[in-house]
């Protein structure tokens, strides 16, 4: 048995015995790239994926080009990270279907940091809850898509999806690409609108959370709703 294969075995073992604890980032890392990396010793890719991107966040929402870029990664390895990355974010969309947003806010809230913290576009997007605070099945939707500073959105539209859905409240979400998730004053008007179209078909509008690349906004905790 070479060198890597042993060491590989043995962070497996580690990991079927008591989880990630006690791993330092590069060998979660590592331990990740021994799934699409079968044959190579990947103790040195993924520290140097740590030194370039800080931690495994940064890696799963590098761009594909920049993981390439890194010696010994290959072009399998960029592929299943970018994954890694889909599968938890699906998996965070299940959990706030089987979660209750009314008692855990931040279900939502992670949900759209990993989900829009990376795009290069503003989106604007709507999650559809039922009477128990429950995010409906595929309860998520993108009303628009916009520029670099900008995702048009319409309040008609926005109460008319839900009202089709069946929600009982929706809670809103877009993306601020440079980085600040501090509303605008065209974000606060835009709440104000869509509140106000939603408030006479007792529709409620529980949140509006801004999304950044490290940082998330909500207007529901800052009391702006």
């Amino acid at each position: 048995m070479t060198t890597h294969v042993g060491h590989r075995q043995r962070l497996r073992n580690r990991f079927q015995k008591s989880g990630l604890d006690g791993f330092a980032d590069y060998e979660v890392v590592e331990l990740l790239l021994t799934l699409a990396i079968p044959r190579s010793d990947v103790k040195q890719p993924a520290k140097e994926l740590i030194h370039r991107f800080g931690d495994l966040r940064g890696i799963l929402d590098a761009p594909s080009t920049e993981l390439r870029a890194v010696h010994g990664l290959g072009n399998v390895a960029p592929v299943a990270l970018k994954i890694v990355k889909a599968a938890a974010t699906l998996y965070l969309q299940q959990e706030t279907e089987a979660g209750d947003f009314l008692a855990d806010p931040t279900r939502l809230t992670d949900f759209w940091r990993m989900r829009l913290g990376t795009l290069t576009n503003e989106v604007f997007e709507v999650a559809y809850l039922d009477a128990s605070g429950h995010t409906l099945r595929d309860g998520v939707e993108r009303l628009s898509e916009g520029t670099t500073n900008r995702a048009p959105a319409y309040p008609r539209r926005v109460v008319e999806q839900a009202l089709k859905r069946g929600a009982a409240s929706i809670v809103l979400a877009h993306n601020h690409t440079n980085g600040d998730p501090t509303p605008s004053p065209q974000d606060k008007s835009l709440t104000r609108l869509i509140i106000l179209a939603a408030k006479p078909l007792d529709l409620r509008v529980l949140d509006h959370v801004i999304v950044a690349s490290k940082q998330t906004f909500s207007f529901r905790q800052a009391g702006l709703l």
